[in-house]
């Protein structure tokens, strides 16, 4: 063999002794990130929030709601989280002299999901989805018509009709830390019905947790949040 070969052999020995070394160095920086990630506990605590625009939507209309929420923080990625409610309505109908009453709790139970590369930072960028559910009775009035011929007035009621809904709720939101433990955080909401009874005379003018009846809706809400 001359020196040319034996040089040739030596450097091609070097070149595939550096390609399978590639693989295990990969490896090896792929098992220091895994062990970052592992670093991060599952529990990484919880968050209690409130919201504020049901109680806006009371003051400035005919229905509304207050809703408190419990989150679990997994790994700062995944959000479990329960949602409680107490849905008000009362309504006057301009046309048609009906009045409308119902006050009900609601309750809602989902996961959001941290969508931003950096799950440790103090904004939050998610998506997730609620189940809810809710059985509510309302009162119906109407001051009554009058009889044409004999003259009287026959006043209509109906008091604690029954009736039921469940529906599922798709969610994009932020929050953002403010100072010390507080965050604030907002979302929107579309919801769709997934089934609904609305008890003995029809369609109910509201669902408590929902909004107006219907087959669906979107909605929001405005979160002031403890970190804990």
């Amino acid at each position: 063999m001359t020196l040319h070969g034996s040089i040739s052999t030596y450097i091609s020995s070097i070149a595939v002794s550096l390609l399978m070394l590639v693989p295990s160095a990969a490896c090896a920086k792929d098992d220091g990130n895994k062990a970052a990630n592992d670093s991060v506990p599952l529990f990484c605590g919880f968050a209690v929030s409130a919201d504020l625009v049901g109680p806006v939507q009371m003051l400035i209309g005919d229905y509304g709601q207050y809703e408190a929420a419990l989150r679990i923080n997994l790994k700062d990625r995944y959000f479990p989280i329960v949602e409680l409610g107490i849905g008000k309505a009362d309504h006057d109908d301009d046309v048609t002299n009906i009045k409308y009453k119902a006050s009900a709790p609601y309750f809602k139970i989902g996961a959001d999901f941290n969508l931003l590369k950096n799950k440790h930072d103090v904004y939050r960028l998610y998506a997730g989805a609620r189940y809810a559910f809710t059985s509510y009775k309302y009162d119906l009035s109407h001051p009554g018509m009058k009889d044409p011929v004999w003259g009287n007035t026959a006043p209509y009621e109906a008091e604690d009709v029954k009736c039921s809904c469940q529906w599922l709720e798709a969610v994009i939101g932020v929050d953002a830390k403010m100072f010390g433990p507080v965050h604030l955080g907002w979302s929107l909401r579309y919801r769709s019905r997934l089934s609904h009874d609305d008890g003995a005379l029809g369609n109910s003018w509201y669902v408590p947790g929902f909004g107006k009846s219907g087959g669906s809706n979107i909605g929001g809400t405005f979160n002031v949040i403890i970190d804990i």
